[in-house]
């Protein structure tokens, strides 16, 4: 009688231990959900800054270096509005000076307010293109099984850099030449802002009118912006291996510099109006 009295206890125990079971397994699978739904909103929100960073770190950049760029442009123009004599005596000081006392200091940010205009979505598209052009060509059949060897990091962070650069330059090439015609203009205006430039391109050239010299421009972008990425992340895994307790930021200001110097070196002349 005892044996039988502990047995039907112990029965419905386990019976009850059975659903007590069910009951967790369920809260584990929905738990496992919300944090599987946490994490996306985490990458989304993460890939939304990572854009809107970018965007602005251009901008403001840009905006520095507003004053150079335009004198950059108004040199390479320059051989179309002088005579040789002028030209002989061109100068960064003389042009500087001409600028500040005939068209003002406000003179050396013309233009700057498209060039911010172009930036951002240039910029945030670059780092975007190039997260997912990254993803995508590891995903390719046998470069899986090599992932962690170097000569494969650094032919795909190449090819990834270069097709961003291509895709974020023809996805914002019109505010580029607008960009570049606004500078460009001294004492005589042809164009009194973005939209009259636009509108003027386009009646009097055509709309294909705003992609005029594209093809020479990703000749230069493409290989500009691949080996700038090529060199920033190989710098970067180099030095975070060797020295691992360094100030991120340090690391990414002294990779950055280095990689936009190995770029612009590399002579990719073509891309200058994006560059710049």
């Amino acid at each position: 009688m005892q044996t039988e009295a502990r047995v039907g206890v112990v029965n419905p125990g386990h019976g009850g231990g059975g659903g007590k079971s069910g009951v967790e397994t369920t809260a584990l699978k929905f738990k496992q959900q919300q944090q599987e739904l946490l994490q996306a909103q985490k990458t989304q929100i993460g890939t939304v800054s990572q854009l809107l960073a970018g965007g602005v770190a251009g901008a403001l950049s840009k905006t520095c270096t507003a004053p150079l760029a335009r004198l950059t442009i108004l040199f390479q123009v320059q051989g179309m509005h002088s005579d040789a004599a002028t030209l002989r005596k061109a100068s960064i000081w003389r042009e500087a000076s001409r600028i500040a006392g005939e068209e003002g200091f406000r003179a050396f940010w013309k233009g700057n307010l498209v060039t911010i205009a172009h930036r951002l979505p240039y910029s945030s598209l670059n780092f975007y293109a190039y997260e997912r052009y990254k993803k995508l060509l590891y995903t390719l059949p046998g470069l899986e099984s090599h992932s962690e060897h170097m000569s494969t990091d650094l032919c795909i962070h190449f090819l990834g850099g270069g097709l961003a650069g291509i895709t974020a330059a023809s996805a914002t090439y019109p505010l580029d030449l607008v960009r570049t015609r606004l500078a460009a203009q001294t004492n005589v205006i042809y164009y009194r802002g973005i939209w009259h430039a636009l509108q003027t391109i386009c009646k009097e050239e055509g709309v294909l009118g705003l992609y005029k010299g594209l093809g020479a421009t990703l000749l230069g972008v493409g290989p500009s912006i691949a080996i700038s990425f090529s060199v920033y992340e190989s710098l970067r895994s180099f030095w975070q291996s060797q020295r691992p307790h360094d100030s991120t930021v340090l690391v990414s200001l002294s990779c950055g510099s280095l990689s936009g110097i190995a770029s612009s070196t590399a002579g990719c002349g073509a891309g200058s109006a994006l560059s710049i």
